[in-house]
């Protein structure tokens, strides 16, 4: 699959590869620039016909390098560019290919950039992967402009392609590096048509506001790939190696695990055996009136391949589940020590425990059999809270669990790390908020003013990095679900899987889709008991899948059923 990279791990495979003598650092911003043009045309084919305009904004290191490439290559195609500099370039490959431009670059403000001829194309290649801190003032102004949010309300940003990144996201986490105020529904960062990116994706063109500031994403080959597997260490870690990062692609569907002995990837094949060769998934209910979650969770482990599924469930509930359930099996368990006795079988290879099953005693003492079992478990919503809650059955997770928390149960279990996804403007806002309704109005004299909050500097905490670290805190892995999916290993590497760009399905924002992740999960466990985050990693894929099969007006009923068809059309 395809790997993700840092910002830093992407400089040190440059890097690496310079120093080997294969290639120089013109050669490659040469290869960029030629590349960023060829990306153009793919993206807009009537500007290869007819004489056009390009403005051309470029920044003092080598993202503005590859924007001096850019203009020089544009007018030698016959265009009209402009250069509008942010300073003199201060690196010697940047000096180098604004001297090979040999045009005037006028400086870049807002007001000199304004005042020049509307342009077909915009290029962007202020800082690329360069960004640490928030553009302010003038350029502020200008990127707001840039963004369609901004003075006269800027113009349509299909015209302007960013080089790396639109200038002011960070590359490592798909977070806005922007301070200042911004006006509500504007954009702090240019919006682009296109973002094309060199070598390797970067893990902020998948996370957060990164998919929406970069439009469509294109990705150049540089020639690096014999230098990707040095050890790029990070440079704010330099005594550990950094985690390996991937992006789950279709690839994934031919992706084999580690030790794989069921096959590669995705195969549902059952070529050989009866239903218990191919696992027994135990779906944990609630009570009478909450069994609907179970339900939803145990339909998508039995299509998904598990050979039987039972759902247990109190039993004032079994009615209420059997008008609904015929292939899949129910067993009574009034009680935890109920539970646990059924756990007790071996043929259970995998179980999901907690879509509907309740806060109560009798809910937190069920969690624990599961745990204390030690079997592959799948631990969702109400499952998430009572671990938040309670110490003790936390600290019985173990390597074969899967916690699949959305971002409320996510702070919940981890509010500390969850925070480091807050801009400090956020945090003190609810901080202020917090005084207030304790002590009233005079409580906040001694707070500090929102605008007195500092901008985000850059590399900023991303999804990846909280989960990572929540995943090791916990010894087992941890799935953050969301548009941008991270799926984290307590070892420290971790798949995303963002429904974004040509992948996007925003119908899957409804009721019930999250249990119906968890069977998934917990149907694909059961037959391979030993890969949780593997598991994790390929339904996460397949969940969207069957969403972006079905289309608008989907509900979570309908993703079981789409399965089959899903199935086939992929040839498992």
């Amino acid at each position: 699959m395809t790997e993700l990279l840092t910002a830093a791990q992407m400089r040190r495979i440059e890097q690496a590869a310079i120093e080997s003598g294969a290639v120089t650092g013109l050669e490659l911003m040469e290869r960029a620039g030629a590349g960023v043009i060829k990306e153009v045309l793919n993206w807009r084919p009537e500007l290869a016909m007819g004489v056009h305009r390009a403005s051309v904004l470029c920044g003092p290191g080598n993202n503005g390098g590859d924007g001096y490439v850019i203009a020089r290559l544009l007018e030698e195609k016959g265009w009209e560019v402009d250069v509008h500099a942010l300073g003199a370039p201060q690196t010697p490959d940047a000096q180098a290919m604004a001297a090979k431009w040999g045009g005037e670059a006028e400086p870049l403000t807002y007001a000199t950039w304004r005042a020049r001829p509307d342009a077909d194309l915009y290029v962007d290649a202020l800082f690329g992967t360069g960004l640490t801190r928030a553009p302010e003032g003038d350029l502020a102004d200008l990127l707001r402009y840039l963004g369609g949010s901004g003075g006269d309300y800027g113009f349509f940003h299909p015209r302007l392609v960013a080089v790396d990144a639109p200038s002011g996201l960070c590359l490592d986490s798909g977070r806005v590096l922007a301070g200042g105020y911004v006006a509500p529904g504007s954009s702090p960062v240019p919006l682009a048509g296109l973002t094309v990116t060199f070598e390797c994706p970067k893990v902020g063109h998948f996370l957060a506001d990164g998919p929406e500031a970069c439009g469509r994403l294109a990705v150049v080959d540089l020639g690096l790939s014999k230098w990707r597997g040095i050890d790029t260490m990070q440079e704010n870690k330099s005594t550990v190696r950094p985690p390996r990062i991937h992006l789950v692609d279709q690839t994934a569907w031919a992706a084999p695990c580690p030790n794989d002995d069921i096959g590669h990837g995705l195969h549902f094949g059952k070529l050989k055996g009866q239903k218990f060769d191919h696992g027994h998934c135990l779906v944990v209910s609630g009570g009478l009136g909450r069994t609907g979650a179970a339900r939803l969770a145990a339909r998508a482990a039995l299509r998904v391949g598990a050979g039987l599924v039972t759902v247990a469930a109190p039993p004032a509930a079994i009615p209420e589940c059997a008008a609904q359930l015929t292939a899949i099996m129910l067993r009574e368990v009034a009680t935890g020590d109920d539970l646990g006795t059924l756990l007790e079988d071996e043929r259970i290879t995998s179980v999901c425990i907690g879509p509907g099953l309740g806060l109560d005693d009798q809910a937190a003492q069920k969690l624990a059999r599961v745990l204390n079992s030690r079997k592959t478990a799948v631990l969702d919503a109400d499952a998430l809270t009572l671990l938040a809650e309670d110490e003790t059955l936390r600290a019985k997770l173990h390597k074969k669990c899967i916690l699949t928390p959305h971002g409320g149960e996510f702070r919940r279990l981890f509010p500390d790390l969850a925070d480091a996804l807050l801009h400090p403007r956020e945090i003190l806002a609810r901080e202020r908020d917090a005084a207030q309704k304790e002590g009233g109005w005079g409580a906040l004299a001694g707070l500090p003013k929102l605008s007195d909050v500092g901008h985000l500097s850059g590399p900023a905490t991303s999804k990846v990095d909280v989960a990572m670290d929540a995943a090791e805190q916990l010894g087992a892995t941890v799935l953050f679900k969301g548009q941008d999916t991270v799926v984290a290993d307590p070892g420290r590497f971790a798949f995303v899987h963002a429904a974004v760009y040509g992948r996007s399905a925003p119908w899957l924002a409804t009721a019930g889709a999250g249990d119906v992740l968890a069977g998934l999960i917990a149907g694909r466990l059961a037959q391979m008991p030993a890969y949780p985050t593997f598991a994790g990693r390929d339904m996460a894929w397949l969940h969207v899948e069957c969403a972006r099969a079905f289309g608008p007006g989907l509900i979570a009923e309908d993703l079981p059923d789409i399965l089959p068809q899903v199935l086939r059309d992929l040839g498992a």
